[in-house]
């Protein structure tokens, strides 16, 4: 049985605003260790559905897809916002 894991996409460290920030997206867990290919060194694995990420518009969804499709999926909660409220002059003290 395949696991996966729910979540919401965190906001880019280089974006200023919250745009697609409320899609929820469904990663599997790796099924396999990562392994060195011997002939070139690169990092890898046969497990094809870690390179799988599924987007949907809310947790529902995603949950529904994952019970349809007999996918064990754990949902990991986004983590609140703090909201750091401070004024221009605040430079200046």
């Amino acid at each position: 049985m395949a696991h996966a894991r729910i979540f919401q996409k965190p906001k880019n460290a280089m974006q200023s605003g919250r745009a697609g920030t409320d899609r929820w997206l469904l990663e599997f867990e790796p099924a396999e260790a990562k392994r060195p290919d011997p002939l070139t060194g690169w990092a890898g694995s046969g497990d094809t559905r870690e390179q799988v990420r599924l987007e949907f518009p809310d947790l529902a969804a995603a949950k529904a897809y994952a019970e349809r499709h007999g996918i064990g999926a754990t949902v990991v909660p986004a983590p609140e916002r703090v909201l750091k409220l401070q004024a221009y002059a605040d430079n200046f003290r």
